[in-house]
């Protein structure tokens, strides 16, 4: 989704001032591009960048185990954001990469913010984008495989080829992803829910030899969250037996969830499947760094799509301190390597959770 997320933790958290109708306007009150239902997608072309629309994300997240040590365990994120200027006259390149070992505890992040050009970009027609040394590009358009290149600082680095193991899905109806009642309120979200992850990491200046799954969104949109819309949470699971769940709970100012929230299974076809759900925070966790309570281990109720019951999935983060502080960007966020759990107590699965608007409201 979400990432909607993370624009807005980049300060472009947009308004809509359109009524609420039936057909969504072809642009946003300052000349910005809306999506479209039944818009028509091809690839590889709209895995690349889209500057007729305000706001883009390329965002991954995943874990990684060392081959030869499966004991090592490492979560990761790298996030690739483009926002265009007011007037759309040029782009700002915000990204964010994080990781976290498992065993130790550790948690690195860094961010970069870059105007278009020899630091940064991201190209159009093709999915090539860029921000000082971290890259992601698609190596093999046909395979779709893809190479992500990052790190935080001298402290670690990884290179990671990406395979699909599933096709990609569109989220949303009719290929629109609701995020209000505005009518410009809405995305184009893009999921690869699995993908095989291989390569090395640099770990503090030892190169290992890494394997796992990671999990990537790409949004396009020009306007997210509502002026009543104080934060949001997100959690992507990848569960054992070969299905995913993607959650987002939006929150308003009064306390209550935004109806635009949802919940999708993906099934180990690739298809994705809406239902209801509820959101249970079970614990909280308190930054040392601002004092923002979070929530820490999460209660997700809904129906199974397989069997048409009512399941019950506890979400726990791996560490307890996965906050990015917002050094650059000025907006703290959570987020982090989580492991899932069934009604029994059972490990099912893995996942990444993010939690906006603890620290200080995303207000408009």
């Amino acid at each position: 989704m979400m990432k909607l997320r993370r624009l807005i933790i980049w300060g472009c958290l947009a308004g809509s001032i359109w009524a609420r109708s039936e057909t969504p306007p072809p642009f946003t009150a300052d000349g910005f591009k809306v999506p479209q239902p039944g818009y028509q997608f091809e690839f590889p072309r709209d895995h690349g960048s889209h500057p007729g629309f305000k706001i883009e994300w390329w965002y991954l997240t995943g874990h990684l185990t060392r081959v030869q040590d499966p004991a090592m365990r490492f979560g990761f994120q790298a996030t690739f954001f483009r926002q265009a200027s007011p007037d759309g006259a040029t782009d700002l390149f915000l990204s964010h990469m994080a990781i976290v070992n498992v065993a130790t505890g550790e948690f690195l992040h860094q961010e970069r913010l870059n105007r278009p050009g020899w630091d940064a970009g991201a190209a159009v027609g093709r999915l090539d984008v860029h921000n000082g040394p971290w890259s992601l590009a698609m190596a093999d358009a046909a395979a779709e495989t893809m190479r992500l290149r990052g790190g935080v600082r001298a402290e670690a680095q990884w290179d990671l080829e990406l395979k699909p193991q599933k096709p990609l899905v569109i989220f949303g109806e009719n290929g629109v992803s609701r995020k209000g009642d505005a009518p410009t309120a809405a995305s184009y979200y893009l999921t690869y829910s699995r993908l095989a992850a291989s390569g090395t990491l640099n770990w503090q200046g030892e190169t290992v030899e890494v394997s796992g799954q990671a999990w990537m969104d790409h949004e396009i949109s020009s306007s997210q969250l509502g002026e009543d819309q104080i934060g949001w949470d997100w959690i992507s699971m990848q569960l054992d037996d070969g299905r995913e769940i993607m959650v987002y709970q939006l929150r308003k100012r009064d306390g209550t969830s935004d109806p635009a929230s949802s919940l999708t299974w993906v099934d180990p076809a690739g298809k994705p499947q809406r239902q209801p759900f509820t959101w249970k925070v079970q614990t909280t966790w308190t930054s040392p760094h601002n004092g923002a309570k979070y929530p820490a281990k999460v209660r997700v109720t809904t129906t199974d799509p397989t069997t048409g019951q009512t399941t019950n999935v506890v979400v726990e983060p791996l560490v307890a301190d996965q906050e990015l502080t917002g050094d650059l960007a000025g907006i703290p966020y959570w987020e982090g390597a989580c492991r899932v759990i069934d009604g029994t107590g059972k490990v099912i699965g893995q996942a990444y959770m993010e939690l906006t608007g603890y620290a200080k409201d995303l207000e408009l």
